[in-house]
């Protein structure tokens, strides 16, 4: 076979194996609010090769241009497998005569023998409330050989603070959304967020890249999301959420000054000049309402609509042998902030520390998901024993009321542990007494000698002897020796875990610092190793808890005791929880920076609490 021929062959292979990227789609885009005779695009997209277009009813619209075709293809070969991508784009250049509403109709075109249409569209026409950057009536031959300052308008770009609602109760969550509206091109220097003083706060994932055009007070703007958080009010009354400040840099097209240079009539008459602006929100005011007096005992904080499901233990166990009492609370709330119920155990019952998981997730609508607490528990009798019912009391701000939530009771049978002896803890000792209720052990009764009693010394008294006092005298001596030594050892331990405590701060940036060099190099594994190990390892210093005891719940004890107001402790803990769900999940280099900002941030306002 000649080469020519082989290459034929090859070519033919090559192309058998390429696929279509994705499913046909036939789409229409076009900016859904525009100005009384701005000319703007209509773009008719589909990804596959086009015919028998039939374009849109365009009634009322002034169609300027169009329609104009373009087309695109590429091909990707990603581990022997090939895909290819073609785009058919139809353009139209249209403009709106008068204010009201358009709609742009149904359009149709035939792919691979099928028909695919668009759905109709409507636009939005506005008169706008002047125009961006004018100055009275100036034309604008005037307007250009102003300054770039004189001419940027004050309502030229803005930042807009909205809350879903301003009138909730304490716990209840406030969606909080800032969005940045701009007519003129521009950039961002730098911003500087609220501090959300009084709320639990939950930061919600959102496209900052994406850019919308907007109606905003008569006027139309290019608009992107700053920020949007969940806001959970931690006290009653009215708090106030502070404005959020960015440096932006607008940059203006102002007439080029007359010089001598004869380049510069070559280059244009038009030059670009940037102004620097501070644009801050405005403040919110949200009244927060107490929670009702009179809730029960059962209530610690919950504020939503929940659910309780307990799982209790089998109801036939074997003495000493392990059993688990769980209880999970789903649904939308604080979920974050829910304690573990308490459960009234048998005195016979040994329990040890609850253990706490959870899965939530936030979204604009609220924090929804589960929080799950396990019991685990040791019977040390046998007999037939009551556990209470677990009840769990949250307030529903819908109802405006409290709810209570109950498990069942249920009746334990214990059998005798098999492998203990007659002299174990499940032996029978006293009949018809309750092996929980007997709390010393007696000795046998001797039998009592009747008659006068006959008592007589026998050889001399141990007491007061001199090998007595040569015992005491050691004994005390020994009690002096052993107790200097205490004092020593515990003088010591003490002095260490201070040292412990002191460097707790210094060993925790060091954590930080490697963690920026893992951020730096874009490795998203080593930064949350280290974040992780910098967050748990400086409150394991500081509050002296071993590192197999650190667990979310007694981080939350041990910060209570040392009177950390309850927001930085919410707030030190989701930042772990962050890092724990970012260490192997997709990222990008902004979470990385975010999570080691705020890191940095909590250590230090902790440093100045419990660093005293």
């Amino acid at each position: 076979m000649s080469k020519k021929n082989l290459l034929l062959v090859a070519t033919l292979l090559a192309f058998v194996g390429v696929a279509i990227a994705d499913e046909v789609s036939f789409e229409v885009g076009v900016p859904r609010v525009v100005a009384v005779g701005e000319p703007f695009r209509v773009e008719f997209t589909l990804n596959a090769k086009a015919s028998d277009f039939e374009a849109p009813s365009f009634e009322g619209f002034d169609v300027m241009a169009g329609p104009m075709d373009s087309h695109g293809s590429s091909v990707q070969i990603i581990n022997g497998k090939t895909t290819r991508t073609v785009s058919h784009t139809i353009s139209y250049v249209v403009l709106c005569p008068a204010e009201g509403d358009y709609t742009i109709g149904e359009a149709s075109v035939r792919s691979g023998g099928k028909t695919y249409r668009t759905q109709p569209v409507t636009v939005k026409a506005i008169v706008e409330n002047g125009a961006a950057g004018q100055q009275g009536g100036a034309t604008q031959q005037q307007q250009q050989q102003q300054s770039a300052a004189s001419r940027l308008a004050e309502d030229d770009m803005l930042i807009v603070a909205t809350a879903d609602r301003t009138n909730v109760y304490k716990g209840e969550p406030v969606r909080v959304l800032f969005k940045f509206y701009t007519r003129v091109a521009m950039g961002v220097e730098g911003q500087k967020m609220p501090s959300f003083n009084g709320f639990w706060t939950q930061r919600l994932n959102i496209d900052a890249n994406r850019w919308v055009r907007e109606e905003y007070k008569g006027k139309i703007y290019d608009a992107c999301p700053i920020g949007e958080y969940l806001l959970f009010p931690q006290q009653s009354g009215e708090l106030t959420i502070d404005p959020l400040e960015m440096q932006v840099v607008a940059r203006l097209q102002v007439q080029r000054r007359r010089s001598n240079d004869p380049f510069a009539e070559f280059f244009g008459g038009a030059q670009i000049e940037e102004v620097r602006r501070t644009v801050t929100s405005k403040s919110l005011k949200i009244n927060v309402k107490p929670l009702p007096a009179g809730a029960p005992a059962s209530f610690s904080g919950a504020v939503g609509e929940l659910e309780m499901k307990a799982t209790p233990p089998a109801d036939h166990i074997e003495a000493n042998s392990a059993v688990t009492y769980t209880v999970r609370i789903s649904g939308k709330g604080n979920l974050s902030m829910i304690q573990a119920p308490q459960i009234e155990l048998p005195t016979s019952f040994e329990q040890y520390s609850v253990k706490s998981t959870e899965s939530i997730q936030a979204t604009s609508s609220g924090i929804t998901g589960y929080r799950q607490f396990e019991y685990p528990m040791i019977a040390r009798a046998d007999g037939d024993f009551l556990i209470p019912a677990v009840e769990f009391t949250y307030f529903n701000p819908k109802l405006a009321k409290y709810v209570t939530l109950s498990s069942s009771e249920l009746m334990v049978s214990v059998a005798p542990d098999a492998n203990a002896t007659s002299s174990g803890p499940t032996a029978p000792l006293v009949s018809g007494i309750a092996k929980e209720d007997l709390k010393f052990l007696g000795r046998d009764i001797r039998f009592i000698k009747l008659g006068p009693a006959e008592l007589r010394q026998s050889g001399q008294l141990f007491m007061f002897s001199g090998l007595w006092w040569l015992i005491v005298v050691a004994m005390v001596a020994l009690a002096v020796v052993l107790g200097g030594w205490l004092k020593g050892r515990l003088k010591e331990l003490r002095n260490q875990e201070a040292l412990k405590g002191k460097r707790a701060n210094k060993v925790a940036l060091m954590r930080f610092r490697a963690a920026e060099r893992y951020m730096n190099e874009h490795n998203q594994k080593g930064f949350y190793e280290e974040m992780l190990r910098g967050l748990w390892g400086y409150l394991g210093d500081k509050l002296n808890i071993p590192a197999a005891d650190l667990t979310k719940e007694s981080v939350r004890e041990g910060l209570a005791k040392r009177e950390v107001e309850a927001e930085d402790v919410e707030r030190y803990v989701a930042i772990i929880t962050d890092c724990e769900y970012a260490q192997y999940a997709p990222s990008v280099s902004g979470k990385m920076e975010e999570a080691y900002l705020a890191g940095v941030e909590i250590i230090s306002r902790l440093e100045g609490v419990i660093g005293k």
